[in-house]
């Protein structure tokens, strides 16, 4: 029996077994081992994206305001991914509560919420969350708002009332906001102490105008909620 197992061994430690050349062997290896150096692993991305103890702080913005006040083309004018929308189309049955003076082209509205994301730092992302407009939806804000560091309120000077809700809602609930006047094409422009005034917004709340079609216009009303959130809840 010795024999056999010493024959076994001798055999295996041989270079060659009857002429034929021994094959040569393969270098050890780790199964387990995630090979990242690879040309495609670092193709397009950043370095504090490959620095693996530096996670991106990931935070949550809401987008409020009265119906058709421009929430839907706000996270997609501004989302570096393909936004999610739950638009539906309009039909006769809301007619009676739904006001399309202000937008007679309107076709769509958001039923659900809309989301979108973008990168303002490299450690920063924003999660952008879009409300329904219409009161019918309104119980969809309690989970939209959770967890988010501020809300941006849009609003639109033909129709400041529509942003009123948001308003009292944010102001009841304590979330750190701002109001975003979007100025529509062909309506007379105001100034932002004028509008403030007209929703009686306290001094310390920041009150911008911008073009929610523009995506740098979105940018800085974005970082503006960023700082005001900021200061609000420096922690």
């Amino acid at each position: 029996m010795d024999s056999v197992v010493s024959d076994a061994s001798a055999v295996s430690e041989s270079p060659s077994v009857a002429g034929v050349p021994a094959q040569p062997q393969a270098p050890e290896t780790d199964l387990f081992r995630r090979d990242t150096a690879g040309p495609d692993a670092e193709d397009g991305a950043q370095d504090w994206q490959l620095d693996h103890t530096r996670a991106p702080i990931a935070t949550k913005i809401v987008v409020a305001g009265g119906f058709g006040v421009g929430k839907t083309t706000f996270v997609r004018a501004v989302s570096e991914i393909t936004p999610l929308q739950t638009e539906a189309l309009m039909t006769r049955a809301s007619e009676d509560t739904d006001d399309l003076t202000a937008t007679p082209d309107k076709l769509t509205t958001t039923v659900a919420m809309d989301f979108g994301r973008i990168t303002l730092d490299n450690d920063l992302v924003l999660y952008v969350f879009g409300t329904p407009g219409q009161q019918r939806f309104w119980f969809m804000w309690d989970d939209l708002v959770r967890g988010a560091i501020g809300a941006i309120v849009l609003a639109d000077t033909r129709r400041l009332t529509d942003c009123f809700p948001a308003l009292d809602y944010f102001e009841s609930c304590g979330l750190p906001y701002i109001v975003a006047v979007n100025h529509f094409e062909g309506t007379e422009a105001f100034e932002a102490e004028d509008v403030r005034e007209a929703l009686t917004v306290p001094p310390h709340v920041p009150v911008v105008i911008m073009d929610a079609r523009k995506r740098y216009s979105v940018v800085e009303s974005l970082l503006a909620m960023v700082a005001h959130a900021l200061e609000a809840t420096p922690e």
